[in-house]
């Protein structure tokens, strides 16, 4: 494989599936060495022997996302095998387990939904900031949502507020790392064709009542997210930083 990052290092947490795996997969074929994370090393496998299968360089490490020394460790042993790290797209993330009101959210579903999409990401940042301030560069993309620009009714207060805490915290990465030669940004992507929705996709009646609600009138795909990472990532987006961009047909300009 060779491409626009030949001879970078990316990072791709919850790189197992979804926007993680398509997003790992995207770096690969541009041409950087990839450093697969997730929790479930089976999953991770599977993006790991896709990735070899297209020639394409990589290793798979274990981490789990609420624990910093995990996240440390994992950061460590990346920077051992490739020696740097260039960009990182911190895409690990979960939706409440019921959908419910404020008033009937359980705390413990809150907790679990706002540390997995928040101190997560927070964790990872840490980290992986601390290596490209000693290289005096580096790209950060953020995994928001469209519900990190935008309210939720239906019952998603939980991830809607840790979408939008990430959205503010990508946002005060950028302005802090800004002179250090360091981007952050943030992508925003609609209703998207991943694992996070399958109860929703295996719905029809849902799924095209979710479709509606996009002005292009349809879901999104893994692929159509990563393009735009990898583009975030790149030297033709040079000039941006601090920037939460909705991926979402449409959805926010309503």
């Amino acid at each position: 494989m060779g491409g626009q990052f030949d001879g970078k290092v990316a990072l791709v947490t919850g790189g197992g599936s979804g926007l993680g795996r398509s997003s790992a997969l995207a770096f690969a074929r541009e041409g950087a060495r990839v450093v697969v994370s997730d929790v479930n090393m089976d999953i991770g496998e599977e993006t790991v022997n896709m990735i070899q299968d297209a020639n394409g360089e990589c290793i798979l490490l274990q981490a789990d996302m609420l624990e910093a020394t995990d996240i440390e460790e994992m950061m460590g042993k990346g920077v051992d095998a490739y020696g740097r790290l260039d960009y990182a797209f911190n895409s690990a993330g979960v939706g409440p387990a019921k959908s419910a009101r404020i008033d009937e959210c359980s705390i413990k579903d809150w907790d679990r939904v706002v540390n997995i999409n928040l101190r997560s990401v927070f964790l990872c940042m840490k980290y992986e900031l601390r290596q490209m301030l000693k290289q005096g560069s580096g790209v950060i993309v953020n995994v928001a949502s469209i519900y990190g620009l935008v309210g939720h009714g239906g019952g998603g207060s939980s991830y809607t507020s840790s979408k939008h805490a990430v959205v503010g915290l990508t946002k005060t990465a950028a302005l802090e790392y800004a002179k250090e030669g360091i981007r952050v940004n943030a992508v925003c992507p609609g209703y998207t064709r991943t694992p996070l929705i399958q109860g929703l996709l295996d719905n029809p009646e849902k799924t095209a009542e979710v479709e509606s609600w996009h002005p292009m009138g349809r879901l999104g795909w893994p692929e159509e997210i990563s393009e735009v990472v990898v583009w975030l990532c790149s030297d033709a987006a040079s000039f941006v930083t601090g920037h939460a961009m909705a991926v979402d047909g449409g959805y926010v300009a309503q």
